[in-house]
């Protein structure tokens, strides 16, 4: 690996902390920028996803503020991901990249949509009833499907959780977006872990992408959770858009 290549790896890790923190879809910097170095498919998303890893820690601990007094939340929350997560990985190894690149792109434009309409959507659903503190079962089997697109490949990963999240329960969009990060995490970590035991990682590549996501997700929360609620929500809108274009361009 030359310098140069080391550097770019290293930026893209840090940008795509920075992005993960706020909103998600950091891979799309550094999922394309190994591959435009050379790397094979599998081995640059499977790098990837570990690299990322120390990102995701990074961003949950800059959002810690506002994960505060929500540990059921998390608890509930988070063995949905696990078991997604896991459910993913194992797909990824299993079957051919070319089995969800039709869906993916359709994915997130909907979450992306679904997040754009959510004061409405929300005031619906409370309406019903079905809006509440930690979420309903739609939103734990939202959050389990999503897990297994996270283990699975994950850009716009954060953008889906985020837009269940806000949908389905009755909280401040920086705490859920705190939330997003923990649950993130935890579908990242099965996800390398899974990597680790049972495929090949390039450690120069995690290595590098590691050390630049940490560096950003600490970023990301010192300026993400600054954003008030409706800019924040522009933010994930407008990103959102921009990953399902880039998706649908890259693979049709």
């Amino acid at each position: 690996m030359t310098p140069w290549a080391a550097l770019a790896i290293f930026s893209a890790g840090l940008a795509a902390g920075t992005i993960n923190a706020i909103v998600g879809s950091g891979s799309l910097i550094t999922f394309p920028t190994l591959l435009a170095l050379g790397y094979p498919p599998v081995l640059a998303n499977v790098s990837n996803n570990v690299g990322l890893v120390p990102g995701s820690a990074s961003g949950a601990v800059a959002y810690r503020r506002e994960l505060e007094g929500r540990r059921p939340r998390l608890v509930k929350l988070g063995a949905a991901s696990l078991t997604g997560g896991i459910t993913g990985a194992v797909l990824l190894l299993a079957l051919p990249s070319s089995v969800f690149k039709a869906a993916i792109p359709a994915l997130v434009l909907v979450a992306t949509v679904l997040m754009a309409v959510q004061p409405r959507v929300s005031a619906w659903l409370a309406a019903r009833g079905e809006r509440h503190v930690h979420g309903g079962a739609p939103l734990l089997v939202g959050v389990f499907l999503t897990g297994i697109y996270g283990g699975y490949f994950g850009a716009a990963q954060g953008v889906i959780l985020i837009s269940l999240l806000a949908i389905f329960i009755d909280d401040d969009l920086q705490r859920l977006n705190g939330t997003k990060n923990v649950l993130a995490l935890v579908v990242n970590g099965v996800a390398a872990v899974t990597f680790i035991l049972f495929t090949t990682v390039s450690w120069s590549v995690v290595a590098l992408i590691a050390a630049g996501s940490t560096i950003g997700g600490q970023l990301g929360g010192i300026y993400g959770r600054r954003l008030p609620a409706d800019i924040l929500r522009v933010c994930i809108v407008v990103v959102g858009l921009g990953v399902a274009i880039v998706l649908f361009v890259a693979w049709h």
